[in-house]
């Protein structure tokens, strides 16, 4: 830890769990929220392509760059939002082409990831070992220096201000049927996830907050997620309800 805690927060990290109960206090707890740019107007934005099993839900919007359009193979009636390309190739009638609206998007994006990744002086450090299924994580900057696993259900606690920035050096994986959970008030566009390596997300699952990743973003059958996709590289989808985050 690189902060002097409260007592409560002492003795909790003593006991190899995080604190539990009720939201922060004050408003505005933890980091700084990163900066999204204009990628914060998708629900999904992949570098390389998404692929789906039909049928899946997107709120809002979805694009692809640099990719052709080809490679984005969702249908228009999965889309409840714009559908954006770089030209007019594949399969969708409804894709608007704006490659210059997506190369700046992707641009922010990066610089997104860049910013997550950058920040230091975390509050907590290689919590749990890399597991932190069962835990309630209060707002704040969290660091693992290796993969990160969701194998039981996972609580966000804190108010609609407070902001969690969730570093993963390696992969992150959320194991079937679990959840993560927002407590408190606490809102999705409010945490962010940046992952080094792949995120994948279990069978029937249900997931919380803007995911910036390097590599891949991978959902399982049946899953949700209340936030955002946006991969360097590629999206798959399989069934899924992905609804970008409120305001």
């Amino acid at each position: 830890m690189n902060k002097i805690y409260s007592k409560k927060l002492v003795m909790a990290l003593l006991l190899g769990i995080c604190v539990t109960g009720a939201a922060s206090a004050n408003a505005g707890e933890g980091p700084m929220p990163v900066n999204l740019g204009s990628a914060g107007t998708f629900a999904i934005l992949s570098q390389t392509g998404i692929t789906d099993v039909y049928r899946s839900a997107i709120v809002w919007d979805v694009g692809t760059s640099p990719i052709t359009g080809a490679a984005l193979l969702l249908s228009c009636g999965e889309v409840s939002g714009n559908v954006y390309t770089v030209d007019a190739a594949g399969p969708l009638p409804c894709a608007v082409t704006a490659d210059t609206l997506l190369t700046v998007a992707v641009g922010d994006m990066g610089f997104a990831y860049n910013d997550a990744a950058g920040r230091h002086s975390p509050d907590f450090t290689e919590l749990g070992a890399g597991e932190i299924g069962g835990l309630t994580l209060v707002p704040g900057l969290y660091k693992w220096s290796s993969n990160l696993l969701i194998s039981t259900d996972v609580t966000l606690s804190g108010g609609p201000d407070d902001v969690w920035i969730l570093q993963v050096a390696g992969n992150m994986n959320q194991a079937n049927a679990t959840r993560v959970t927002l407590a408190g008030g606490a809102l999705a566009k409010n945490i962010f996830w940046q992952v080094a390596g792949a995120t994948t997300l279990g069978t029937n699952a249900h997931f919380e907050g803007v995911i910036l990743d390097k590599t891949m973003i991978a959902v399982n059958t049946g899953t949700s997620i209340n936030g955002r996709l946006l991969a360097q590289t590629a999206v798959t989808l399989q069934q899924n309800a992905i609804t970008e985050p409120a305001e």
